[in-house]
């Protein structure tokens, strides 16, 4: 264990799987103790199954075998006052925050932005983009009430940064994120709280690893395995590999929100294997 953040105390949503648990076992590895939320249960519209309360249940044994302390509850990104009593409550029981990682999010349907669903879309705008705004909503008051600063990173997508076909309401969010990202970043540098966006290309978690997604990518097949996916999923990256892993997220979040991030402040930084540099269109 190293102790790069000894002493602070990290909110993070979506906790209970996936880069969400990745972040909350990677930060407490370095000292933080963890506030995390997930909403555990499925979400209408979207095409795999949820977290559940044994999911979430998991990350807490990560993290408490670290010998960090967890606060770990179901609440969702949607339900604004449900995330602020989480907040709170973390912020009563350690007495500090100092890091946000809004996490949480979906994949939905997948479809052309002319035939997509009224609901579709707006479940998507509410968790990926509504959701993001709670989390951070909540957390601040009490990074500003420690009076010591701190570090706010928003989870967005190499979606955010380009446009991309038949996900109109995940790129539309996405993209939502970075000028939240930005207002935030001006609004909070008098605080010394430094707002950043963290941009990955496709990372191994089961938003991505699912038949839906698999089958966007692999349109010509009926039942396309992990290893037909990771063929195309491949030829968006400029690196040799189809995915990343959730700790590579969750170590530029750890630097995000590090002494040695301290003066990194409104960037929208990429973790995609050079995807950016690749014209990508589904």
């Amino acid at each position: 264990m190293g102790a790069r953040l000894e002493g602070k105390v990290a909110f993070i949503s979506g906790g209970a799987r996936g880069q969400g648990r990745s972040h909350a076992v990677r930060l407490a590895e370095e000292g933080a103790d963890i506030i995390t939320f997930d909403i555990c249960q499925d979400v209408d519209h979207v095409p795999y199954a949820g977290p559940t309360a044994e999911d979430l249940a998991e990350t807490v044994r990560q993290v408490e075998a670290l010998d960090r302390r967890i606060i770990a509850r179901q609440a969702d990104v949607r339900d604004f006052d449900a995330i602020k009593a989480v907040a709170d409550e973390g912020f009563a029981e350690f007495g500090r925050l100092d890091i946000v990682s809004a996490n949480a999010g979906i994949s939905g349907e997948m479809a052309e932005a002319d035939v997509m669903s009224e609901s579709g879309w707006q479940t998507m705008i509410d968790i990926n983009l509504t959701g993001v705004w709670h989390t951070a909503k909540a957390a601040i008051p009490h990074i500003k009430a420690g009076g010591n600063g701190g570090s706010i990173v928003l989870t967005s997508s190499l979606a955010g940064l380009k446009g991309m076909g038949n996900i109109a309401h995940y790129v539309s969010a996405k993209h939502g994120v970075v000028g939240l990202m930005r207002t935030l970043a001006l609004e909070l540098a008098p605080h010394s709280i430094r707002v950043n966006s963290i941009h990955p290309t496709q990372v191994d978690t089961p938003m991505i690893m699912n038949e839906a997604t698999k089958k966007l990518f692999r349109p010509d097949l009926e039942n396309p395995t992990d290893e037909d996916f990771a063929a195309t999923s491949q030829s968006m990256n400029s690196l040799p590999i189809p995915w990343v892993e959730p700790v590579d997220i969750s170590n530029a979040l750890l630097f995000l929100s590090s002494e040695e991030g301290r003066y990194i402040t409104g960037v929208p930084l990429p973790v995609d294997a050079g995807a950016g540099l690749k014209s990508v269109v589904f």
